[in-house]
């Protein structure tokens, strides 16, 4: 059960769907911002396909996502070996619970933050 802001609100990952589009996720696997009441996790494909909390970034290279990765195996990848899930803590690296981890966790969240949305050009 989510009871505290850091749990609701601040990032545990961030997860990529079929269409290489990207969303963080809270500490029970929703969308930031969304609590326990509500439960469409991100682990089905369809979830939530009908909201606007998926988003396409320029520069998440494999690098970059490995970077944010509290450790090597905090990443799950897809059947091609491409990256499609990155946890920012582990329960024993979690900041609000080990208080040498906030700075760590928040670098993690300044690398992040540099992402800019990838934007389709028409004409």
């Amino acid at each position: 059960m989510l009871a505290d802001f850091f749990r609701i609100n601040l990032p545990y990952g961030i997860k990529r769907n079929s269409n290489n589009e990207w969303v963080c996720f809270n500490r029970e696997y929703l969308p930031l911002g969304w609590n326990d009441e509500f439960r469409a996790s991100i682990h089905d494909e369809k979830a939530n396909a009908d909201l606007p909390i998926y988003t396409k970034y320029n520069g998440l290279t494999e690098s970059k996502l490995l970077k944010l990765a509290i450790e090597p195996d905090a990443v799950r990848r897809d059947n091609d070996g491409e990256i499609n899930m990155v946890f920012f803590y582990k329960d024993r690296t979690n900041p609000q619970s080990s208080p040498q981890y906030w700075n760590i966790y928040f670098e993690k969240i300044k690398l992040l933050s540099m992402c800019e949305v990838k934007r389709q050009v028409t004409f």
